[in-house]
Order: C-alpha cells, then structure tokens, then sequence
C-alpha cells in the first residue's frame, strides 16, 4: 500500500481552501495544517486541521511532510525556501517566483537536497486539456503552425462577491509586477505542453486601465517558438461585464491539416475536411461562484488529481505534474513579456540551463 503523504497548506484564501480541499479528496494525502491570512481560522476549523502561527512553524512541524504555497507571488520564494531547509518537498502555485533569479535559487536548492519541487499548473488535469493533448500529438491536424489566445475576465466582479471575501491587496503591490505573471503560466504552460515547443522570442505591450494599479492588468503579445510556431496572446484582468463569450481562457490552434477551437472551461470542437465536430464538453466548472467553486467535481478533480500525481512525483513516479524547469520556463516569458513593452523591442529568451 502506497504510504499518505502528510500536507500542510501556507493562504487561507481561494487558492488556499481549494488545495486543502484537494489534499482532503486526494487518496494519497492527509491534510494536517494551514498557516496564513485573516481566514486561516476559518479555514483550519472548516476542515479540522491545526492552524500554525506562521508559515515557518507550519513547514517545521513533524507532521507535515510536504507543503503547498498559495501565498502571493512575491512571497513564494521565502516560503519555498524555508521548505528546502526543513527538508519537505513544496508544490507552488503558479508562478514559481516573480524573478529568474530567485526561480533558479530555489530550483538549486530542492535539487541539491534531492526534494521535489513542483509548480501548480493544474490545467494539464483537466479532461479538456489533455483532449487537446492527444488530438495534436496523434498528428490529426498536422504540424502546428499558430495558436491565438485570449484570457480576459473583470477583477471586479470578484472584488465584488463577498463569497470569496480576503483582500485583493496583492494584486496592486508593486512586488506583485502585473496580472500577467497571474494569467500567463497556464497559457504558456498549456502550448509548451502540448506542442514540446519553447518560447525564444516575444513582442508585447503591456499596460494599466480602470484602476489605480502600479502593475500591469493588461497585456496583447506575440510569441515565436522554438521549432517556429507563432501565438498570439491577448490577457487583462479589467475587461468589462459581461465581457466577450467563451473568451475567458481560449485557445484557437491552427495546424497544416486542421484546426482546434478550444475551451477548456466549455468544448472542444475539432475542424478538419470542412466540417468541424464537437470532440470533448467540460462538465461545468465552477470557478467564479464561491458557493460552488470548492464542492463542484468539475472544478476540484483538477486539483485532487494534481495532488495525488504531485504526490505520485515525491514517491518516485512519472507524472504530469508541473516541474520546476516548467515553472522557470513561464517566469522567463513572462518577464520578457514585461522587458518588451518597456524596451519597446522584441526580447529574445536564452536556453534554459540543462538539467
């Protein structure tokens, strides 16, 4: 029988409930604590585990084996640290760390202890995603030459639902650097996942509209990759209710043979020979309504199964689950992204250091 892995979670808040849920659900963790925030509490008594003083006190106790950090960006690199140093193994929400520099800081300190250190890019576990995965892999519509992009949602509608209640403060600290390094990861996640291709170049703009934010909230790019597939990237926070249909997180993927209109949240339709059919439907997700977001199978099995293959990654396996070189390989992009707009140039990214 397959030993649990004990997990203590540091953010109590949506992010925070979401992986202590998953732990709860996931067959191969027990979840045993959780440090952080004005809900840690609330959030410790929901699910009957110990609430730590802090996140140094959590990542030190002996019952905690491995930790998951939700915490804002700027804080991941402090806590992921404090983690090597005990000794437990870290899974990190996406991003991996708001600079290069502190992502290969933390990559060199898991790797020299021999801990595993994983990035939350839970999107791979959606049946969607994974649809998408295997149509292109199989070689259906040919090589693939464009994907365009879109992620757009209004931050102030969450602002605005007491249900998921906290402070949204973070988002406007200058530590913080933009929406970008909050919506990008998935997005460049997903197209390296499922092409095995890497970014080297990119072209943005990025900029701040409808709120008073030292970071930026909206971003339209251009990526070259490394086998010459290009994308188009269109992100912002601040896109007015209601908004454009489907345009949430959606991916249109152009190859030699056909093509993949994809949304990952809703179908997956697959146009080949002048006709195009529905492929996959994502039971529904319920990511925008906290009365739902943390009990719905549509939006927990992603987190539950990420867990257990995190897990699964700990005790020796082969999984999906994010790896650090997956999390620096966003960071790269996104900071380029960042450099691009600012130097009004195209940025182009080195190869990543060999593993």
């Amino acid at each position: 029988m397959t030993e649990c892995i004990r997990i203590g979670v540091t953010g109590s808040g949506f992010m925070g409930r979401t992986h202590v849920e998953a732990a709860k659900r996931s067959p191969r963790a027990i979840i045993t604590a959780v440090a952080g925030g004005t809900r840690s509490e609330g959030l410790a008594d929901d699910y009957g585990i110990v609430c730590a003083p802090d996140a140094r006190t959590l990542i030190e106790r002996d019952d905690v084996d491995a930790v998951v950090i939700t915490t804002p960006h700027h804080v991941h690199v402090e806590e992921a640290m404090l983690a090597a140093e005990a000794g437990k193994h870290a899974l990190i929400e996406k991003p991996l760390a708001t600079s290069l520099e502190d992502c290969d800081k933390l990559i060199d300190a898991f790797r020299t202890r021999g801990l595993t250190l994983a990035v939350g890019y839970h999107q791979r576990f959606r049946q969607s995603n994974k649809t998408v995965r295997s149509i292109i892999s199989s070689g259906e519509i040919g090589v693939v030459r464009c994907i365009q992009m879109s992620a757009l949602f209004d931050i102030q509608a969450l602002r605005n639902d007491e249900g998921f209640g906290g402070a949204w403060n973070w988002w406007t600290d200058p530590r913080s650097q933009g929406h970008i390094l909050n919506s990008g990861p998935h997005n460049i996640d997903l197209c390296r996942w499922w092409t095995g291709q890497d970014i080297r170049k990119v072209t943005a703009h990025c900029g701040t509209f409808r709120e008073t934010n030292p970071n930026e909230n909206t971003t339209m790019a251009l990526w070259e990759f490394s086998d010459g597939l290009m994308a188009q990237f269109w992100s912002s926070s601040v896109c007015p209710s209601p908004g454009f249909d489907k345009e949430d997180f959606r991916f249109r993927i152009m190859g030699d043979e056909g093509v993949i209109d994809a949304n990952p949240f809703g179908q997956i339709l697959l146009g080949k020979g002048g006709t195009a059919e529905i492929i996959y439907e994502q039971p529904k997700v319920s990511f925008d309504d906290a009365s739902q977001a943390f009990v719905s199978d549509g939006r927990m099995q992603a987190y539950t199964d990420q867990m257990t293959a995190f897990i699964a990654r700990i005790q020796g396996e082969v999984t999906d689950c994010g790896t650090e070189h997956d999390g620096r390989e966003a960071v790269a992009a996104i900071i380029a992204m960042l450099n691009s707009s600012e130097q009004a140039s195209q940025i182009s990214l080195a190869a990543p250091p060999s593993t």
